[in-house]
């Protein structure tokens, strides 16, 4: 189960790399970073939510438990790859990447995250997983 949930959270990503091009190439400079920035975090929980109803089976929880596992394991996952990566490889200082999580300044980023956590739990239960 975690080497599927591993290949699916990668697919995670690369949905979410797509979604972070599109906004910064056409939601940003048609809408401003603001409303691209809700729009794009809106749009990336929806995709979240969609590919967790496609790998939810593949992947194979067989209760709630695992099912939260999983959304741990994507989590996890998520923080280190924005954080070690936004840092480490695109030299982003800390304050930039926290930035995101300011949800009094309008950043909805949490959503994502959230979404990242319980979509396997709660897709997972929809479709009668376990």
């Amino acid at each position: 189960m975690i080497t599927r949930a591993l290949l699916a959270w990668c697919a995670l990503m690369v949905a979410a790399v797509l979604n972070g091009t599109f906004r910064v190439a056409v939601l940003n400079p048609r809408a401003g970073e603001r409303l691209g920035h809700v729009t794009s975090s809106v749009m990336l929980c929806t995709l979240i939510v969609a590919l967790t109803w496609l790998f939810v089976r593949w992947i194979g929880p067989r209760s709630s438990a695992e099912g939260l596992r999983v959304g741990t394991i994507w989590l996890g996952l998520t923080l280190a790859f924005e954080f070690g990566f936004g840092h480490y490889v695109a030299g982003k200082p800390w304050r930039e990447l926290t930035a995101d999580y300011n949800v009094a300044a309008g950043r909805i980023w949490i959503l994502v995250l959230l979404t990242t956590l319980f979509a396997p739990l709660l897709v997972g239960r929809a479709r009668k997983v376990w």
